[in-house]
């Protein structure tokens, strides 16, 4: 890859990946900035799911590693849709499939590491 798509690459990955933490952190804030609108209800687990998506593909391009995003991003999946359903906060019929879902690629995928 050449310096400049690296650098642009490498830029566009940190922006990502404050993205991410943003709508971990606020996402009613960003969904206010961005889209004009807060989020709300379901939206905001929604939009957690997201930025743990992006910081994944964050990850990916810094360390040029699909199979490290993939696994960053099943693993933290696992963990957010767990917790939201042992809390009660959120739980649809589909919720423990995606968690179990997400748990299984996530060793399959840590097991593909090596």
């Amino acid at each position: 890859m050449n310096g400049s798509r690296n650098r642009a690459l490498m830029v566009a990955a940190a922006g990502e990946a404050a993205t991410g933490l943003a709508l971990l952190a606020a996402p009613s804030v960003v969904g206010r900035l961005l889209l004009g609108a807060e989020m709300t209800g379901a939206g905001v687990p929604a939009a957690r799911v997201a930025g743990l998506a992006l910081i994944a593909l964050a990850i990916a391009c810094i360390r040029i590693s699909p199979l490290l995003g993939m696994l960053v991003y099943s693993g933290t999946a696992t963990l957010y849709l767990a917790w939201l359903g042992l809390t009660g906060t959120f739980a649809g019929v589909l919720l423990w499939p995606a968690v179990v879902f997400h748990a299984v690629f996530t060793v399959l995928l840590a097991a593909g590491r090596g």
